[in-house]
């Protein structure tokens, strides 16, 4: 090799570092740019019901509002709902007749208490049939179950509900009865907005009770249709053939 060839060699050396240097460098960049799209936030799962926000639930609860007075649930005992006269005197027969609950019907009784009106909804509505029994009192809900048994009747379903939803499934009911129960519903128009996801179509709901102010275990009629209404429902008959059970109006809505 002569002189020539050693000094151009010498000079195309550090040409090729230079290269090898800019080739490393690129290289890096392309990597930290694959790393940095790993790391973004991946689009949400399309088929995962959107969460409500807490200004949306406190907008429902402003609006579900009531300014009036509601009575103390009664924590008592049961035997007070086992008068033997009641059947004749509520003409509970005739009640299910306007609610519309037949052999297969499915149906809620809230505020069940010692299940009188559940055991006999659950004879008529037969094996193919299902009632509800919805509570706020475990202790009632134990009963009833106690003596779901012991009348071999297995088509009853006992909740625990709130005093704000009745924690029912969707379109699982034809018809509802709250029989001396809703004056004790501490927040009634977002219990009656929840009870709507329940109800198939075509449903009825019933509520029996006695006037009043709200406190004395009473409510007078037209604050129930006023405030059925807000929830969404509309009266489509009312009754008085209940008064000998000491209550003075029966309410029957559907969903507007």
């Amino acid at each position: 090799m002569n002189v020539r060839d050693k000094v151009n060699r010498q000079r195309r050396l550090p040409l090729h570092l230079l290269l090898r240097s800019v080739l490393s460098v690129h290289l890096a960049l392309a990597l930290l740019g694959c790393a940095l799209a790993n790391q973004q936030p991946r689009p949400a799962n399309p088929s995962a019901s959107p969460r409500r926000s807490v200004s949306t639930e406190t907008n429902e609860r402003s609006s579900d509002r009531i300014n009036r007075p509601t009575s103390e649930p009664y924590s008592g005992g049961l035997s007070i709902f086992e008068d033997p006269k009641r059947e004749d005197r509520l003409q509970v027969n005739r009640v299910m007749d306007v609610l519309g609950i037949k052999a297969g019907s499915s149906v809620a009784d809230v505020g069940a208490g010692s299940g009188w009106f559940t055991v006999r909804a659950a004879k008529r509505v037969g094996s193919d049939g299902l009632v509800y029994a919805v509570e706020i009192n475990s202790e009632y809900l134990k009963h009833i179950d106690k003596r779901s048994k012991e009348e071999n009747l297995s088509n009853i379903r006992t909740i625990l509900g709130k005093e704000d939803d009745p924690l029912l499934p969707q379109k699982s009911v034809d018809a509802v009865l709250l029989l001396k129960t809703y004056h004790e519903i501490g927040e009634p128009v977002r219990w009656l907005r929840r009870m709507r996801t329940a109800m198939r179509e075509g449903a009825l709901l019933g509520i029996i009770d006695r006037t009043g102010k709200g406190e004395d275990h009473g409510i007078d009629r037209e604050t129930v249709v006023r405030e059925a209404r807000r929830a969404g429902f509309v009266l489509v008959e009312q009754h008085d053939f209940v008064r000998p059970d000491e209550v003075d109006y029966f309410l029957v809505f559907r969903v507007g």
